[in-house]
């Protein structure tokens, strides 16, 4: 009898033991699932960051093609610059940009035909048609322009020329002051008149002064 109920209690005791094992194994089928399906969700929400990083070099691709478009930008006043020097282009002639010459002519009494022409390397326009002339710095020996010649303006480069005249002396007196020099501006207000010295002496009294123009026989002072 006692070894009949030993036996009947190890029996109970090994399917209590056999019940708690299954009941401990149905337990955690659902959570390795959830685990698993964490696991796979973690894995899926990888993949669009793995995604991201691709997409990573084509941002840069832009980042580099924008450089070069700035790149190519830069390059422009870059070029413009190795273009070569172009002082003195397109810019109004002062009178330190033009070299003189004066000579004696005879025509209508006699004048002085003035030649003008831009120094070397440099290129510029005379806007102002009349030239500022005086000799001495009195208000008599002032050059009133008589509105002979002038043109468009006129630009002066290399060889050319453009010419003014001068008839220092239009009075039939015997009166003016005599001068050895004439100062010649392109404009009234320019800061660097130059002085010239004449062929010969001159009688100056009530003088005046023509337009510029390219042609010296449009250039012979004449009171009309």
């Amino acid at each position: 009898m006692r070894s009949r109920s030993a036996r009947s209690a190890r029996l109970a005791v090994a399917a209590a033991a056999v019940a708690a094992l299954a009941a401990t194994a149905t337990a955690c089928g659902p959570e390795d699932t959830t685990d698993t399906s964490s696991s796979a969700a973690s894995s899926a929400t990888t993949a669009p960051s793995a995604g991201e990083g691709g997409d990573a070099p084509s941002t840069s691709g832009s980042t580099a093609s924008g450089d070069k478009s700035s790149g190519s930008g830069s390059s422009g006043p870059s070029d413009k610059s190795g273009s070569g020097d172009k002082s003195g282009y397109g810019q109004s002639c002062g009178t330190n940009d033009l070299e003189f010459t004066v000579t004696a002519e005879s025509q209508a009494g006699g004048y002085y035909l003035v030649t003008a022409k831009a120094k070397s390397g440099i290129t510029c326009y005379l806007d102002v048609n009349t030239p500022s002339v005086s000799f001495g710095s009195g208000a008599d020996g002032v050059a009133s322009p008589v509105g002979q010649g002038g043109e468009d303006p006129i630009e002066l480069t290399g060889s050319a020329v453009a010419y003014t005249g001068i008839n220092p002396k239009t009075t039939n007196t015997d009166g003016g002051k005599e001068f050895e020099n004439v100062i010649i501006a392109v404009t009234e207000d320019d800061p660097d008149p130059v002085e010239l010295e004449l062929p010969d002496t001159a009688t100056v009294d009530k003088p005046i002064v023509t337009n510029w123009s390219t042609k010296r026989d449009e250039t012979v002072p004449r009171i009309v």
